[in-house]
């Protein structure tokens, strides 16, 4: 899955030792473009991705997702677990979202409707009263 948005959180890295060996993680949250705007909070895992994705505030993204449930004293919890990013410039993000330049080309066809019904009205007059 994918969602592109602006990061408005990025939470500190959080790092540890197991069994395995070492760890590193990092949580950001994005906010969607969309009409009325989403919050989601991805998780980041791994030492090569977190220096290969270099998450900073304000940017504008286009994040590649999985989504895994976990369970914990009997109760179920999602995790987004972003396996890459892409960073949005702004001449490729009206035709990579398609939710920036909807309002523009939407307006453009209402006003041609109005416009086209305008002078349909102006040209005959077959209403009834």
């Amino acid at each position: 899955m994918e969602i592109t948005g602006k990061i408005i959180v990025a939470l500190p890295e959080r790092s540890g030792v197991t069994s395995r060996g070492e760890w590193k993680s990092q949580e950001f949250v994005i906010e969607t473009f969309d009409t009325y705007p989403k919050k989601c909070v991805f998780q980041v895992f791994g030492e090569e991705k977190l220096s290969s994705f270099d998450i900073k505030l304000n940017e504008t993204l286009k994040v590649s997702f999985n989504i895994d449930a976990h369970e914990y004293n009997g109760r179920y919890f999602n995790s987004l677990m972003a396996y890459n990013v892409e960073r949005i410039t702004s001449s490729t993000q009206a035709f990579d979202t398609g939710t920036i330049a909807a309002p523009s080309s939407k307006k453009e066809t209402l006003s041609a409707a109005v416009n086209s019904v305008a002078t349909d009205s102006d040209n005959e007059d077959d209403l009834p009263f």
